[in-house]
């Protein structure tokens, strides 16, 4: 059985792309958008993946 784990940005990213959010005019994108943007999504994680030596940090 696979469990969800969640892929983060690395901070200077955010950084980055909140310093260019803040100086658009327009309104902010829908939380999805802001992931995709981001790579900030949900990976599929099986136990089998452990047993490999695959390692989260």
């Amino acid at each position: 059985m696979s469990t969800p784990t969640t892929s983060h940005p690395p901070k200077h990213l955010v950084r980055e792309y909140l310093e260019r959010r803040t100086k658009e005019s327009a309104p902010p994108p829908t939380p999805e958008e802001i992931r995709r943007q981001l790579g900030w999504g949900m990976l599929m994680h099986s136990p089998d993946d452990d047993k490999m030596g695959s390692s989260r940090s």
